[in-house]
């Protein structure tokens, strides 16, 4: 007798979850004795697109391994947090040069204290996207509309294996390419700026204002990531108009 496969779909993030598994690990069970572990196809989530020529097993633990939460904060808390960083960005003056040439038309600042009402904010990223501990500083970053992040992969001196960031002022699109590992050869920073994109495989990733994108393994240590251009933000053939846009990133210890 032919197994039945049972799935549900889940209409809120939009993928199958299978009957008596995680969301992570999609298996199914099957309807007949001894169930066999079969897993289910990985769902592409409609915050992100694929190009390219993905193996199987990259595409899988990277939608594990890169997600999105549209509408994370409200207007209330995205207007909170705004209120208390912008005196402190106001005093700073953007920059066009990084130490490492990685980012253009930026300023940036560290925060370890927080209003009471911005830290629950906080204690909800750490709860969602963290195993342990994070680090006791949060990463703020201010790019203007006409900035960008240049392709790099983040330093694993001073980053940890996942970071989580929430998005304001603006929607904007993040590029996720894959490097080889033989590129990786700047022991200090791992800075890669990926050339030959034709030859490999990516994806754009929609950022959207007020969401919280987790990034973490594979998406993280094997893919570029960036920031595009505004007249390059193009998701599902459609303009994306990027603005000023801050990003608010907690991180995890090295």
């Amino acid at each position: 007798m032919q197994a039945t496969l049972t799935c549900n779909l889940v209409k809120s993030v939009k993928f199958l979850r299978c009957r008596g598994i995680s969301i992570s690990v999609r298996t199914c069970s099957s309807s007949v004795g001894n169930p066999a572990k079969q897993e289910c196809p990985p769902q592409t989530p409609p915050y992100l697109t694929l190009h390219g020529q993905w193996p199987s097993t990259d595409r899988a633990a990277f939608l594990t391994g890169m997600t999105v939460l549209p509408n994370f904060i409200t207007e209330a808390e995205e207007q909170s947090l705004l209120d208390e960083i912008e005196p402190y960005l106001r005093r700073m003056r953007y920059e066009f040069d990084h130490w490492d040439d990685a980012i253009h038309g930026y300023r940036e600042t560290e925060r370890k204290h927080w209003f009471p009402a911005n830290r629950a904010i906080f204690d909800r990223v750490k709860q969602l996207a963290f195993a342990g501990e994070t680090l006791p500083y949060i990463h703020v970053l201010d790019l203007t509309a006409e900035g960008v992040i240049k392709p790099h992969v983040d330093s694993v001196r001073y980053c940890g294996t996942t970071i989580a960031g929430l998005s304001l002022l603006s929607d904007s699109v993040m590029r996720l390419v894959r490097t080889n590992d033989e590129e990786q050869t700047n022991a200090d920073y791992r800075q890669i700026f990926a050339s030959n994109r034709e030859d490999k495989y990516w994806s754009d990733v929609l950022l959207a204002r007020r969401s919280l994108y987790v990034m973490k393994d594979i998406a993280r240590y094997k893919f570029t990531h960036e920031i595009l251009a505004g007249q390059d933000s193009i998701f599902k053939e459609q303009h994306v108009d990027k603005g000023r846009r801050i990003s608010i990133i907690c991180r995890n210890d090295p």
